[in-house]
């Protein structure tokens, strides 16, 4: 395997698969499950899953923070299920309940929701606060991604 591999959890199983970058747009599939790498939908993430997709992975994480009694949240989860489609497998997109994990919530200091983070290797590359629909979603990712947003 090549040099610049890199460690991408699989959406099924969390298994660990090394994969070369070039080929993650191949639809690789997972060394111990067999399915898919990538899901094209959003993975629910709690603190069991979170740091194995946020800090071990080398695909960057875009993560919807969310309640489920939140307006907002509720009308925006179909943009993002539509943005996931769209970046993956250059971007995961996960959702992590800030009801049923309040730890992570609180230590990424979520004040408001609906409010998405993007990381990269556990590190916030950019923050977007409020509910938007999925041209701006993957605008806005893209736009991080190439360091145009703060």
């Amino acid at each position: 395997m090549a040099d610049d591999a890199i460690l991408v959890p699989c959406a099924h199983c969390e298994a660990m698969n090394r994969l070369p970058p070039a080929r993650l747009a191949d639809a690789p599939a997972c060394g111990r499950c067999g399915k898919p790498v990538f899901a094209g939908a959003p993975l629910t993430l709690t603190a069991a899953t979170f740091d194995r997709h946020a800090l071990r992975s080398g695909v960057p994480l875009l993560v919807d923070f969310w309640a489920p009694w939140c307006g907002p949240c509720r009308t925006m989860a179909p943009a993002f299920e539509q943005a996931a489609r769209v970046l993956e497998p250059s971007v995961r997109l996960g959702k992590l309940d800030t009801e049923a994990e309040p730890t992570l919530g609180s230590r990424h200091a979520i004040r408001s929701i609906p409010t998405l983070v993007l990381l990269a290797q556990g590190r916030e590359i950019a923050r977007q606060s409020g509910a938007i629909g999925a041209p701006q979603i993957v605008a806005w990712t893209q736009a991080a991604l190439a360091g145009r947003v703060a």
